[in-house]
């Protein structure tokens, strides 16, 4: 997939250049502090409360984890957000606020075994498992951006837990994504934007054309980071030539992700 190496390739140059892997990408500082603490509270938005927590990887490392919980959520119902590459949970809030608002309890996860030359996504997946086992949920809904979405895909396939996936602007890699999906027995849903090099030229298309039960939403006109709530400069210089529009676009993909969720939710 050459599109997606180069791409690859920009970006990690981009990091080591401007020193902000581990950096820019992260959450406030008050937010970082308390997620090096164990399950550590505070409020979101009335009803709504956030806990910062850790999971353990079976390699090892740690996985911070923000969960949001609105006091009306079904118990053991969760939605888990996986980040894309190189990125972090805090490009996820936006839309965790989006489900959380509604009475959805969702979680989002810092990745701790991708590294700049190695994605790790089979191993990502099951770390996301491994924080749904933490939160012991029961019924669960995988949902990632990017190379997060494939994370989302090898979580889904594996967790019999699993109602269905969210995918936005899913890029595959070496056709891990297509291999999850042939057997898989459950609706996903994709939302994509514009082929480009970030998105592998929407070579997430074709893994969701190989699933059982897919469908795919087209958002017009959208870049790669306008998947993202919020994104960052970063994302904006390598992915998001022509920044005109992308809130109304950013709306309009926060919007169908919950109802995507809740349809989920209900299968």
């Amino acid at each position: 997939m050459p599109c997606q190496s180069k791409f690859t390739a920009v970006w990690v140059a981009c990091l080591v250049l401007v020193g902000c892997f581990g950096g820019v990408m992260h959450e406030a500082p008050g937010h970082v502090a308390a997620s090096r603490a164990s399950r550590l509270q505070a409020d979101v938005t009335p009803g709504v409360r956030i806990e910062w927590g850790r999971a353990e990887s079976a390699t090892g490392c740690t996985l911070d984890y923000a969960w949001y919980r609105p006091a009306s959520a079904t118990p053991g119902e969760l939605v888990v957000l996986a980040h894309g590459f190189l990125r972090d949970k805090a490009r996820l809030a936006g839309l965790a606020r989006a489900l959380a608002e509604t009475g959805i309890s969702v979680v989002t996860v810092d990745f701790c075994n991708t590294r700049p030359w190695r994605g790790n996504h089979a191993r990502n997946g099951f770390d996301l498992i491994a924080v749904a086992d933490r939160l012991e949920a029961r019924r669960l809904v995988y949902a990632g951006f990017s190379a997060g979405g494939l994370a989302a895909l090898v979580a889904a396939r594996n967790d019999p837990r699993t109602l269905g996936v969210l995918t936005l602007d899913l890029v595959d890699a070496r056709e891990l994504g297509r291999l999850m999906v042939r057997e898989f027995d459950r609706p996903v849903i994709g939302l994509f934007g514009e082929p480009a090099s970030c998105n592998a030229d929407n070579n997430g298309l074709a893994t969701l054309a190989a699933a059982r039960q897919a469908r795919i939403e087209r958002i017009a006109g959208a870049s790669h980071c306008d998947f993202e709530a919020p994104t960052d400069w970063l994302c904006r210089a390598l992915c998001e030539p022509d920044r005109e529009g992308a809130e109304q676009r950013r709306a309009e993909i926060l919007a169908r992700s919950v109802t995507a969720v809740r349809s989920l939710l209900v299968e």
